[in-house]
């Protein structure tokens, strides 16, 4: 399979592109710009699925998550792409009937990064596309490649204690599994133990 990945430099990134490596994909990670369609489309075409790991980093503007989304789907759309795979954000889960980033314990801290990825989503769910906004638990962090985590579609997985965690390298192996069979195509899914 061909893919395109955008922002394989962070600590989600890499571990997405490796594991694509891993399991034999071609993966091409360009250094274009990802809030320019024109160049995600000539980045992208050709690819089976266009992927991103893109995120504005502890100094840059929340804001481009949006802009990312929305040159992403431009992008997909020039190039012929149907299938979107996207790290997003577990602010957007539901946790009984209301979503993580509304619950009073959400630090104020992320809540800025996670109202972005909540319109990139409203963005993606627009788009018309085969896309998947695939949120990480709401503590991801380096770990082991364990193999065992639970997916789900739309709500916050947590465990007996009730912890919703898991390593970036799991959460990539997560990611690349639906990269490579879509089980969550037009939704909101989620990776935890």
């Amino acid at each position: 399979m061909k893919t395109v990945l955008f922002g394989a430099t962070g600590t989600i990134g890499q571990r997405i592109a490796a594991e694509l490596k891993g399991r034999g994909h071609a993966v091409e990670t360009p250094r274009r710009d990802v809030l320019d369609p024109a160049s995600i489309a000539k980045a992208a075409a050709g690819a089976d699925a266009l992927l991103s790991a893109y995120g504005p980093g502890m100094a840059g503007d929340v804001k481009t998550v949006v802009s990312a989304a929305r040159a992403l789907v431009e992008g997909a759309r020039r190039a012929g792409v149907r299938r979107l795979v996207v790290v997003g954000g577990a602010g957007s889960l539901d946790i009984g009937g209301k979503e993580l980033i509304d619950s009073p314990d959400f630090p104020a801290s992320y809540r800025p990064i996670a109202q972005a990825h909540r319109e990139a989503l409203a963005v993606y769910r627009a788009s018309g596309l085969d896309w998947t906004f695939y949120a990480p638990a709401a503590l991801i962090e380096p770990g082991e490649k364990t193999g065992k985590y639970r997916t789900g579609e739309k709500s916050l997985i947590a465990d007996a204690k009730g912890q919703s965690r898991i390593s970036a390298e799991d959460y990539a192996s997560a990611f690349v599994d639906e990269v490579e069979t879509p089980r969550y195509a037009g939704k909101l899914a989620t990776v935890a133990y």
